[in-house]
Order: structure tokens, then sequence, then C-alpha cells
């Protein structure tokens, strides 16, 4: 049965998911001038990955391994930059938000979290334009913003950047595929 190109054929009944068929929405709660832009201009994103730390406990030499706690990885997406660096300008400004260059200080008039986290999306489409999957990042924030590397030998390319998102956890709301996480 392994090797049957009709059974592989009839289980794959949609014709498979796309990876370029996705959309990002980022929150910024600092300066959402962007907000409305990153769409377009998110080029490449991940769905989460969905984490189990074993906890190991040996019993006469052997190893046996129990469900720990969820771990989440950060987020990385990458960025078109256009020449208003709007998205960049943004992402810098709510970085500098959570803990300034020069002051080393948090100018979001209080230390709270509340202030500097925020939300993001990313959703999976079908090739008819259906969402399939939303996954929600709750407690986002910029943790490191990547260089955009000049070169005078790069004269027909498009700057872009990565941003590394940590979060707090992720949820699957919406589309045609179910709900998962969360809870």
């Amino acid at each position: 049965m392994a090797f049957n190109i009709n059974l592989f054929k009839g289980n794959m009944t949609l014709g498979g998911a796309r990876p370029s068929l996705f959309q990002v929405n980022i929150s910024n709660p600092v300066n959402g001038l962007s907000d409305i832009k990153v769409p377009f201009m998110v080029r490449a994103a991940s769905i989460p990955a969905s984490i189990l730390t074993p906890v190991p406990i040996k019993y006469f030499g052997r190893e046996i391994k129990f469900a720990g706690s969820r771990t989440f990885q950060e987020w990385n997406v990458t960025i078109l930059n256009d020449e208003d660096f709007i998205i960049r300008n943004g992402i810098e400004e709510w970085s500098n938000a959570i803990n300034s260059h020069e002051g080393n200080l948090r100018s979001l008039g209080s230390a709270s979290p509340l202030l500097y986290k925020s939300s993001a999306q990313v959703t999976q489409f079908s090739k008819t334009g259906v969402p399939l999957r939303v996954y929600n990042f709750v407690g986002v924030f910029p943790q490191d913003i990547s260089p955009i590397e000049l070169s005078w030998e790069n004269s027909d390319a498009i700057e872009d950047f990565n941003v590394t998102f940590a979060y707090d956890y992720w949820e699957v709301s919406g589309g045609v595929t179910g709900d998962a996480g969360g809870n």
C-alpha cells in the first residue's frame, strides 16, 4: 500500500495547503501608523510550534517521560522595507518605548506589560481565498530587530529585515479547519 499513487492522490483531496497563501497582522501599541501596511509587507512568517516539554523521571535505571509544561518559542517574521521606513520605524519606536537606547528606561508611563504587549495574527488561506486557520499571538512584543544589509552589489532587490517577537501564548480561532489551542 505504501507505493500506491492513487491512494496518495485520494487522500490529498484539496490539493495541499500552500505556504505562500498567508497574511500577518501586528498591532503596534506605541505607533499604530504601520498596522495597515503590515499585511502587505510581511513576506515570510510561520505558523507557531507547539511544544510540550517532557519531564524525565528515572525508575530502576529506565527513563520514563511525563508531559510537562508548554513552552512557546519566539516567532519570526520577515518584512519588506519601503522607502518610508514606516514599519521599521514603528517597530523601533515600540522597542525603544520598552527600553530606551540612551536612558535604559521604559517610556510608556508605567512599567506595566499591559502597555507594551500586544497581539498579532497569522492567517493561512485556501487556494480559493477562504481563511483556513487564524493563529492569534497573545502578549506580543519585539525582541530582536535585525539589521538591514546594504551593499553596492545588490542593486536589483528590495530591502527586508527580520523581527523576532516574544509572546505569551497562541490560540487558533476562525477558519474552516476548527479551533485548537487556547484555554
